[in-house]
């Protein structure tokens, strides 16, 4: 008798004496199996975390390449969202979703009850992010602030992808910072390189996360800035893999992923916290490196027990407007109107255009020089 013969014969006797799970028989779907873990669960203490939730009624919107919906480990958490990408790639297609199924299958791993919002911002080879109707991510972030998400998490960025301060993208933020939603990013992948800045981890307001290796210090890839507010595992991460089956990734967007993960987890036991209040838990429960903040690592690796259990008790937001407390005036007016500028002071451009001058006179000489020299080489050398 053939494998699959045997299974339906095993099913129907089941069937039979009542053991069979309720709706098998109507071809229900199955439940999503468990994300394989890794080094990184000990690591960011997950095994406590999860005995107090697992992510409950949290949504996490992933802006990314796109989700494929049917792999094994999101069956039923998946809800597809719009594709401002549009370019004629669709679910099933090798080239869909190879990142954001990883990045979605990250965040399950740590909140295995959330469910994920997927909306495709970018095709996965970096290609340039802006494009008719203005920035996808901004169109992205809007869409998922009006259907639901919770959380917003953003694995992506790079040189190619348009790295660069977009005022579509910082009002889209600024749209979902005054709706409470906290949004993660990663902190960028250059560190061993150019080690430029990231968007959209480099907009204020966005909790940038650095990756770690496996001995707790920074990933060497890791890009170094100010912006970062955490970090977490991010080499040799199993992840989901869009064509079906497990890889091994690395990079902050992994690390992005678990903490968005960690951060559907204090939301499920805090659905109150603010987004101030969100960076404020991870970062005080954070393992702090000595010293205290750093451009390597922010405020240490993210402690997800930590960070649940004082969800529970969160400090106060302190974020709101104040009324302006100061003087009215904060010199004495000198009669220059507000719409015009005071006056040059002449004498300090024609000294700085004096400066330039000789400077370019020099550098000029000293191009003339060197010709000069190669000729004269060029001359003995015949």
């Amino acid at each position: 008798m053939s494998v699959r013969r045997i299974t339906v014969a095993v099913a129907v006797a089941a069937a039979l004496l009542g053991l069979a799970a309720p709706g098998a028989a109507y071809g229900a779907p199955s439940a999503a199996e468990a994300v394989p873990t890794s080094w990184e669960y000990q690591a960011m203490g997950l095994a406590a975390a999860q005995r107090a939730t697992q992510g409950e009624g949290i949504t996490v919107a992933v802006l990314d390449s796109g989700v494929e919906a049917d792999h094994p480990s999101l069956r039923g958490k998946v809800t597809e969202g719009p594709d401002y990408i549009r370019d004629g790639l669709r679910p099933g297609d090798p080239e869909w979703g190879d990142h954001g199924t990883a990045m979605a299958s990250d965040v399950i791993k740590v909140a295995p009850k959330a469910q994920i919002l997927s909306v495709r911002v970018t095709n996965g080879d970096e290609k340039p992010r802006v494009i008719q109707g203005g920035s996808p991510i901004a169109q992205g972030i809007d869409y998922a602030v009006d259907h639901g998400a919770d959380v917003i998490s953003m694995s992506i960025g790079g040189e190619l992808l348009g790295n660069s301060y977009d005022e579509q993208e910082a009002a889209a933020l600024a749209r979902a910072a005054q709706k409470g939603i906290p949004v993660l990013a990663s902190a960028g992948n250059d560190g061993d390189m150019f080690n430029d800045a990231q968007y959209p981890a480099a907009y204020p307001g966005v909790i940038a996360v650095a990756a770690l290796q496996q001995n707790g210090s920074r990933a060497e890839f890791s890009t170094v800035r100010t912006y970062t507010a955490v970090a977490a595992p991010g080499v040799d991460i199993m992840s989901a893999k869009n064509t079906g089956g497990y890889d091994t990734i690395n990079g902050t967007s992994p690390a992005t992923a678990l903490t968005s993960g960690v951060v559907a987890l204090m939301l499920s036991q805090n659905g109150k916290l603010t987004p101030a209040q969100v960076r404020t838990i991870l970062t005080s429960t954070a393992r702090h490196p000595s010293g205290g903040h750093n451009a390597l690592v922010g405020y240490g690796p993210v402690d997800a027990a930590a960070a649940v259990t004082a969800s529970a008790k969160p400090p106060a937001d302190e974020t709101a407007p104040v009324a302006y407390q100061g003087k009215k005036r904060l010199a004495t007016p000198d009669g220059t109107p507000k719409t015009k500028n005071p006056p040059l002071e002449m004498d300090l451009v024609g000294i700085g255009l004096g400066a330039a001058a000789v400077g370019l006179l020099m550098i000029t000489g000293a191009v003339l020089i060197t010709r000069a020299a190669r000729r004269g080489a060029a001359a003995i050398r015949g």
